[in-house]
């Protein structure tokens, strides 16, 4: 099969902020890995990196929601701007402390909480942002170039982390991350406007009242309620990110380099699986092949956590990686296109406690528990969580099951 551009690539305003987000990307990436790598050389306790999770998730809980509401009522593209301004200044503000020999561990999970907040409004926006930039046919094209757009700065980023650690120094990627948010300042400049819809009749506010109706509005689709349940405690369970130094370092034995490459390795299963996704006109059964994906997800997270090579450890990764990427994509466009535009920003907004809220809050669970068990019992018994949490899933929601991908659509406007 011939590779061909993918649909949402002919949208220019796409295009322009999908090339933004890719090189943005890699420098966050870079940040996150650097960030674990730099908190297990201030300590070695477990616990102290749960604890970067603990930082990431409670602004995006308390903010969350009132993101949503922002996204759908101020103007999204101007939202992006000012948070993408606010994450390349706490980038800067990491780099600033490490050069100076004065970073603590308080530091960095102050600044991390910061960069949160940022995120918890950015999301929504981002993500709300896209079905205004192509039509609805093409959404899955858009979410699987977005897939492949993080997934690429996750290898790059992890990679590149290692890499500038050994040679440069930390706090280079702290610098090299707050550079890379230019692309997407310029990409939403060269943009321009961008309209996005507004519920007829109703005058758009940012209110408790606005955020209850996102709130009754998922209540009342158990699809999007389902997806958003079975990715917090998949994501809950399957936490193995945080641990990473750790297994590189205690468990495999490898250095700063090999950790770069293993932490990449998910995202090199990623891109591959977003790009055979990218190539496909439409997919049928998207109910089935979620549940699968997020099965497959859970045996590879247990393969990974039972690995004692590097060969073995980064196989399991790929395969990790390539199944939540088929879930991810699939569960986005389940969501965007079961969701008017008026209210997507809502919408991502609780998804976002979701989704950033399982990994998070699981990297707490999993530094708890490697704290008391080990860390290869931490990321086997949370694949077999993972497992568990598709059958009450399935069981729960039969809809799910049965979903095919063409029930009551609704595509958004687009403006190109």
């Amino acid at each position: 099969m011939l590779l061909h551009i993918p649909p949402a690539l002919h949208h220019r305003k796409f295009r322009l902020l999908w090339i933004g987000l890719a090189i943005s990307i890699a420098g966050s990436q870079m940040q996150v890995w650097a960030l674990l790598w730099h908190i297990r050389t201030l300590t070695d306790q477990p616990i102290a990196l749960g604890g970067i999770g603990l930082a990431r998730i409670v602004p995006i809980i308390a903010f969350s929601l009132v993101g949503g509401a922002v996204a759908d009522t101020l103007n999204r593209r101007l939202v992006l701007f000012i948070t993408q301004s606010a994450m390349a200044l706490t980038a800067l503000a990491l780099a600033w402390l490490t050069f100076q020999g004065r970073i603590e561990l308080w530091h960095i999970y102050a600044l991390t909480a910061i960069q949160a907040v940022a995120i918890a409004f950015d999301l929504p926006a981002r993500q709300a942002l896209v079905p205004n930039l192509v039509p609805g046919r093409d959404l899955p094209s858009a979410f699987s170039l977005q897939s492949i757009a993080f997934q690429t700065g996750s290898i790059l980023g992890p990679a590149l982390s290692g890499l500038v650690i050994a040679y440069w120094g930390q706090p280079y990627t702290y610098l090299i991350n707050a550079i890379s948010f230019l692309a997407v300042i310029l990409a939403l400049v060269a943009i321009g406007p961008v309209p996005q819809k507004v519920q007829a009749g109703e005058r758009a506010e940012i209110s408790l009242r606005s955020i209850t109706e996102g709130v009754r509005f998922i209540l009342a689709q158990p699809i999007i309620l389902s997806s958003m349940l079975l990715d917090f405690f998949a994501t809950f369970f399957s936490s193995a990110n945080t641990l990473m130094p750790i297994f590189a370092r205690d468990i495999l034995g490898v250095g700063a380099v090999e950790y770069g490459w293993l932490s990449a390795a998910q995202s090199i299963g990623a891109v591959i699986a977003a790009l055979v996704i990218s190539q496909i006109d439409e997919i049928r059964r998207q109910g089935p092949i979620f549940l699968a994906s997020v099965v497959a997800f859970g045996l590879a997270t247990i393969a990974f956590g039972l690995s004692r090579t590097v060969l073995l450890a980064m196989l399991a990764l790929v395969l990790v990686g390539a199944s939540d990427s088929v879930s991810t994509i699939i569960r986005n466009t389940i969501r965007q296109l079961q969701t008017p535009d008026h209210i997507r920003g809502r919408m991502t907004s609780i998804n976002q406690v979701f989704f950033l809220g399982g990994p998070q809050l699981g990297e707490v669970e999993a530094g708890t528990v490697a704290q008391i068990f080990g860390a290869p019992f931490a990321i086997v018994s949370g694949g077999v969580g993972c497992i568990l949490a598709v059958v009450w899933i399935a069981r729960r929601w039969p809809q799910l099951l049965h979903y095919n991908g063409d029930e009551s659509v609704r595509a958004g406007a687009v403006a190109d």
